[in-house]
């Protein structure tokens, strides 16, 4: 099936599509959207989301996919193997939890057009945007962490021994961090999770600084 990707270099959300669909053995042809420069805001995209995010997947035939959670779980129910989330309702509800509180709770404090309003109405200078970002990672990674660490569904990856849509959220928010040169101390948990999720080719190869548009590339 061709499929087509709207996205950006250093988008989270876009990170994560791009990761499910090598996982699934699937390809799109990549569209870039450049976010700095305003694209996402231009009617030819607006068209094709007219909330002006990335990303956008279009499935042929049909109207354009948007959100990078229902992306993903629209992939894992139209191609099953390998499933990214677990099979028992329990397990789901944990994976769809741990997803959330990255994609709802952290990654929207961060976007572009957050910042764009901080630093303009907001009267943010640099120092004060990045202070916001760091606030917002940390908070928000440390208390995944505390989970993490303590419940027993936690195993080699956010949920057992199989990758779920879980770490593939959360492998998306350090990308993004990692863009932004922050670090975030005393999640060892997470680490090593993302550690081990970079091991595997879809994840590396989603890396951010190995997209069209990026510096260097």
């Amino acid at each position: 099936m061709d499929y087509q990707l709207y996205g950006f270099w250093r988008s989270s959300a876009t990170y994560r599509v791009r990761v499910a669909l090598a996982l699934k053995g699937l390809t799109a042809m990549e569209h870039a959207i450049d976010l700095d420069r305003g694209d996402q805001r231009e009617g030819d995209f607006l068209a094709i989301n007219p909330f002006g995010v990335v990303p956008a997947l279009i499935v042929p035939g049909q109207p354009p996919l948007s959100q990078s959670l229902a992306i993903l779980e629209y992939l894992d129910e139209t191609t099953p193997t390998p499933p990214l989330l677990p099979p028992d309702a329990l397990g789901r509800a944990r994976v769809r939890s741990i997803a959330s509180s990255l994609a709802a709770d952290t990654h929207p404090l961060v976007v572009p057009r957050v910042r764009r309003y901080l630093t303009t109405t907001g009267g943010f200078d640099d120092a004060a945007w990045r202070a916001w970002q760091i606030q917002w990672f940390t908070t928000g990674l440390q208390a995944l962490e505390k989970r993490l660490a303590a419940e027993d569904a936690t195993g080699t990856y956010c949920h057992g021994e199989s990758v779920t849509i879980a770490d593939i959220l959360l492998a998306s928010v350090v990308a993004v961090m990692r863009v932004f040169k922050i670090d975030v101390a005393g999640i060892p948990t997470i680490d090593r999770i993302v550690v081990q999720c970079e091991t595997l080719p879809a994840f590396a190869n989603a890396n951010p600084f190995r997209q069209a548009g990026a510096p260097g590339v």
